[in-house]
């Protein structure tokens, strides 16, 4: 059986409710019947969200850091910082009523805002520092306090307010053209466009309210002037003859900047692009293609085979292969396409310096099959590319046209040149040939010599050959459909379908051979 989840607002909790159901059914299963999860996505979710937490605590520890060295004032820093867990806890309280849950792209959102949320009590502090400075200069000798406290951090908050307030909802609209993103795209890249966004938003709306009632209450005592820290005197030095050269030579600069502008088009271009940056997802899919017109048996065989070779790799925990396809019609795959669900095993328990790449390497060495072209994938990556361009390996190459034989004959000389090219591993190109069909064309004269009619014929190949349900049967609280057909040895093979018995109207019994001519023909094994 296979239970199929997508992610919602509680798909997590699901999950783990269903584990806990499926342990208590443990108990109750027959003998030698086991339920053994062979693909759970869950872990990789609650791996990756773990690991973006932590970054996220560790980026609020730096960010509190560099604000506490620059800022040179520990209670200062600390109205910066109070910024940060206010803003993200208001981003998780409109996320939490939007029904945004917690990923990796709402998480990524949050993290991308950290550094630009303190921006604006950064740059607010520094000016109320300004001005205290400035007042003790003309008030020498005199406390600031009281009134007049309040009066310069207000003040100094008023000059600067406004123009931060608006900056920050400058970066805000910044992110409009992602809300615009449809389809994949925009449900890929929308939750992190909104924490974003909320978090952005609370840190100015913060930046005008609380921070300068904050500041009048923390920033007091003895406040160290700029040129006091050493740090800033360090990069003072280094930035004011820079600024001068500058200021000095204004069309050279520009000069200088545009070259630099320019010398990045070639890099740029040589970078190429893709969709989704890899992702270590912790498990892979083995997807071989054999060639059209593999019977099942051997289909089973090479399924069997090639496990066995893969759970030969110490780092392999189970292997669970497929081939064929579903009755439904979701996952339309062809007999000799075969799909491999690998899990690993702990990182601690693999071998000294192997890696995921490593990994890769070795199962392709390992699993050599003649017939079958080796394709290794992450399961949600290759999910991605199959929806986005029908095409299971990271790369392909479609050709369009309306002969099958020319795009046949087409496809077979671009494998035979891709295989030359360095870096390829393996190139197999999809035959529009070699799927194996028994036509049954019906002499329409002849039928009628026996008093049948086209529908008649069918009607007997598809039910004696193909099967039909002419019943169920009730087993507690379970049903079973009764089909019925003619036995294997009576249909194995097209001589014996020739000879399948045909009752008429009349009582007279006939072969199907009498009616119709049976023959195997080629044909595509499947269009797209």
């Amino acid at each position: 059986g296979v239970i199929v989840m997508r992610s919602g607002k509680n798909a997590l909790a699901t999950i783990d409710a269903i584990k806990t159901k499926l342990e208590k059914l443990k108990p109750s299963l027959p003998p030698g019947v086991e339920i053994i999860p062979v693909y759970d996505r869950s872990s990789l979710i609650k791996r990756a969200v773990s690991n973006l937490e932590h970054k996220l605590l560790e980026e609020f520890i730096v960010v509190a850091v560099v604000c506490a060295i620059f800022l040179f004032h520990i209670r200062s820093a600390l109205v910066a910082i109070v910024s940060l867990p206010l803003g993200i806890l208001a981003a998780y309280i409109v996320m939490y009523f939007q029904g945004v849950n917690a990923n990796i792209m709402s998480l990524g959102g949050i993290a991308i805002a950290i550094g630009a949320m303190v921006d604006a009590a950064v740059v607010m502090i520094e000016n109320a520092h300004k001005h205290i400075e400035a007042w003790s200069h003309a008030h020498s000798g005199e406390k600031l306090t009281g009134e007049t406290h309040w009066q310069v951090i207000g003040d100094a908050a008023a000059e600067v307010g406004p123009a931060l307030f608006f900056s920050l909802l400058i970066i805000v609209l910044s992110f409009i053209p992602v809300f615009t993103l449809e389809a994949q795209e925009g449900r890929l890249f929308a939750p992190l466009a909104f924490t974003k966004t909320y978090a952005m938003a609370a840190a100015a709306g913060l930046a005008v309210t609380l921070i300068p009632v904050l500041m009048g209450y923390l920033i007091r005592g003895k406040i160290p002037e700029e040129q006091k820290n050493p740090l800033n005197r360090f990069l003072i030095a280094i930035y004011r003859p820079l600024l001068d050269v500058v200021l000095r030579s204004p069309k050279v600069t520009l000069l200088v900047a545009g070259l630099i502008a320019l010398a990045t088009v070639w890099p740029m271009s040589r970078l190429g692009g893709e969709f989704m940056p890899p992702l270590d997802e912790g498990d892979l899919l083995y997807m071989p293609s054999a060639l059209p017109g593999i019977g099942a048996g051997k289909v089973s065989e090479l399924l069997q085979q090639t496990d066995r070779l893969i759970k030969t790799v110490p780092e392999v925990q189970s292997v669970f292969g497929k081939a064929g396809r579903a009755e439904s019609a979701t996952d339309p795959a062809p007999l000799e396409m075969f799909e491999t669900t690998i899990q690993f095993k702990p990182r601690d328990q693999w071998r000294v310096g192997m890696t995921p790449d490593k990994l890769v390497e070795e199962l392709d060495r390992v699993v050599k099959v003649p017939g079958l072209s080796n394709i290794w994938v992450p399961p949600i990556r290759n999910r991605i590319d199959m929806l986005a361009t029908g095409i299971k390996s990271p790369v392909g190459i479609k050709v369009s046209g309306v002969s099958l034989k020319e795009i046949d004959r087409l496809t077979v000389d671009i494998e035979r040149v891709i295989k030359s090219v360095p870096g390829v591993s393996s190139a197999l190109a999809e035959r529009l040939n070699g799927g194996r069909y028994i036509d049954v064309d019906i002499n329409r004269d002849a039928a009628a010599r026996y008093g049948l009619n086209i529908a008649d014929v069918q009607s007997i190949v598809s039910a004696a050959i193909g099967g039909d349900n002419i019943g169920e049967t009730v087993e507690g609280l379970q049903r079973f459909p009764i089909n019925v057909r003619y036995p294997r040895e009576v249909r194995d093979s097209v001589e014996k379908l020739r000879q399948l018995p045909v009752l008429t109207e009349r009582g007279a019994q006939i072969q199907l051979g009498d009616v119709a001519e049976i023959r195997i023909d080629d044909g595509p094994p499947m269009l797209k």
